[in-house]
């Protein structure tokens, strides 16, 4: 398969780092292709504005999918843009690896989503959701907290992870067409000891053994909403 790392860390010595590390060396020894997008490594400018284009539809009045639209239609996105998009049409599974900040993605991979999912090439026109542009493609976070796990059940303090995860499952992932697989969760690692991280990185490389296999969440399918409301049909 090949495989599309986009990594959102700071600091290459991070827990994250060492994720990303063992998932490009295992998938590459299982005869894997791997391409990896390393944001901050890249200095990618998370700012998503008229820099993200080449080409402009209305010099007076910015407005992103009208924008989007007309560089989709001219072949008009930035070239770090453009590049980013190849990779997603290149791939067969992407991983998204983070920490989660503030219950949700890191600034700089929040931009990059901003940027580079843009409408007209990766989405519109009636392609979402499971009838998306990235259909048949699966998806999957690797991400670390700061809290265990209890912290993110229902009775948690900081409430179900999946809730917490679904902006990013439903309304990112699977809005573009992804199978989203289950998340890969290394909980509270600044406070776990080296035999802890150690064997989360033994998990890890069985997860990533298994990406071809695992059952992705399910969610409704487009048939199943009124075309009118969008609302679950009764």
């Amino acid at each position: 398969m090949k495989i599309f790392i986009v990594h959102a860390h700071h600091e290459p010595k991070s827990f994250n780092g060492a994720l990303t590390h063992v998932a490009q060396q295992f998938l590459k020894e299982q005869g894997h292709q791997v391409e990896l997008s390393d944001l901050y490594q890249m200095n990618f400018n998370p700012v998503s504005d008229r820099r993200n284009f080449t080409t402009q539809k209305d010099p007076d009045y910015l407005k992103q999918q009208a924008e989007e639209m007309y560089a989709s239609e001219h072949q008009g996105f930035a070239e770090d843009v453009q590049k980013e998009i190849e990779k997603l049409f290149w791939c067969d599974v992407l991983i998204m690896q983070f920490p989660l900040w503030w219950f949700g993605l890191p600034a700089i991979l929040k931009g990059w989503v901003d940027r580079v999912l843009a409408m007209g090439i990766l989405y519109g026109g009636g392609k979402w959701y499971d009838n998306g542009v990235l259909k048949g493609r699966r998806a999957m976070v690797s991400l670390t907290t700061g809290g265990p796990p209890t912290m993110y059940t229902q009775t948690g303090i900081n409430g179900d992870v999946e809730q917490i995860l679904f902006p990013i499952h439903h309304g990112i992932l699977h809005f573009v067409g992804f199978e989203v697989l289950p998340p890969f969760i290394a909980w509270a690692v600044s406070r776990a000891s080296q035999e802890e991280r150690l064997a989360y990185l033994e998990q890890y490389r069985h997860r990533l053994g298994s990406l071809e296999t695992t059952s992705s969440l399910k969610y409704p399918s487009l048939a199943e909403y009124d075309p009118k409301t969008f609302e679950l049909k009764q």
